[in-house]
């Protein structure tokens, strides 16, 4: 009887296995030059501070001077709202950076924080950042696994002329340093104001934190907020939104232009509706309920109330209506798992509230 070496059979394993398998793994940067991030070796430049002026950073109304990005006031606790929901405002969702230069070039270096790497979400879309020139999307800046320090070369002015940048921060993470390098001898100046002065605030739950985009201007939330030339407010917590009374005194406190409620899972849907109304009789409310649960009744209750009540100056959206087959041929094609919207889903989210969003506006 032949005997069977450990060699021969680990010779006859790799011969079993599929063209390829035993080879090394290879990075696909290696394979295709298309996927590999722009270096920054051998450019000159100046970098800044990105959080202090000239830029300016959005998103964040409770934020201290100089103090970490948090999305809810500093002093709340697990009392004032859940765990989940205090752990989620460490991450940047919403939040930008604003600025005007001419430099051909941007180099962004970024210390990550809180970074989540998820399997359902790309790494661009959860931790990453992407950067808009005059409207238009020009650069993204994707993390690797190790979630360090983020640097990366993003396109600036392509003919040395006043460019409007708006850098759109993490959706599912953040960084504790962002600083923004510039061509020596480019010109820096503040952004140009919106057009809408005060903020729009969302006030939801994964979807409206802009789980599944796979960058973060992809979100439905930023794209309306790009089109309208307005400020977010970002208050969308993974599965935690809950509208807790807390939190619905420190959104009364703050100036809005709009509030775009959707968060029709939670009993306290109401009462937050009641404390924003009482300190703003005539700020516009949208409510909008679920895009996956046809059986939602909260949201409808409290438009229903609030109109009861003789509300002028609020809306209601049918959530079903984004992904509804009769009006959304490729329904099918909008969500990665059936719940949370691809970047076509958020597509169809934004062109679906747009047209209410401009009637609340009034524009």
């Amino acid at each position: 009887m032949k005997t069977t070496t450990l060699a021969s059979l680990t010779a006859l394993c790799l011969m079993a296995l599929p063209s390829g398998a035993g080879e090394k793994k290879m990075n696909i940067a290696e394979l295709d030059a298309n996927f590999r991030p722009a270096t920054v070796a051998g450019l000159k430049v100046n970098f800044y501070d990105a959080m202090k002026a000239p830029f300016t950073l959005e998103g964040f109304p409770w934020r201290k001077k100089d103090g970490e990005i948090f999305r809810v006031p500093e002093s709340f606790t697990a009392n004032d709202i859940n765990k989940s929901a205090l752990h989620l405002a460490n991450h940047s969702t919403g939040g930008e950076i604003r600025f005007r230069t001419n430099s051909p070039y941007i180099v962004l270096r970024a210390k990550l924080a809180y970074s989540l790497d998820m399997n359902h979400m790309t790494r661009t879309g959860s931790a990453g950042f992407d950067l808009y020139r005059d409207g238009r999307f020009v650069s993204a800046a994707q993390p690797d696994r190790s979630f360090g320090t983020l640097e990366r070369k993003l396109k600036g002015s392509p003919d040395g002329s006043m460019c409007d940048f708006i850098l759109n921060l993490p959706l599912y993470g953040s960084a504790s340093q962002i600083e923004l390098g510039l061509a020596p001898n480019s010109k820096l100046e503040a952004p140009v104001p919106h057009k809408i002065t005060k903020p729009i605030l969302f006030h939801g739950s994964s979807i409206t934190q802009g789980g599944c985009a796979s960058r973060p201007g992809n979100a439905y939330t930023s794209m309306l907020c790009r089109k309208l030339d307005a400020e977010q407010i970002n208050l969308g917590f993974s599965g935690s939104g809950m509208a807790e009374p807390a939190l619905a005194e420190a959104v009364a406190s703050l100036d809005l232009s709009l509030l775009v409620l959707d968060a029709g899972h939670t009993k306290h849907n109401l009462n937050f509706y009641k404390t924003i109304r009482k300190a703003h009789p005539e700020l516009p409310i949208i409510i909008v309920s679920k895009s996956y649960d046809a059986k939602e009744k909260i949201s409808r209750a409290t438009y229903d109330y609030a109109i009861a009540n003789g509300d002028k100056n609020i809306l209601f959206f049918d959530g079903m209506k984004f992904f509804d087959e009769s009006e959304c041929p490729d329904a099918d094609a909008c969500t990665v798992d059936g719940v949370h919207p691809n970047d076509l889903g958020f597509y169809r989210m934004y062109k679906a509230l747009l047209p209410v969003l401009e009637k609340a506006l009034q524009l």
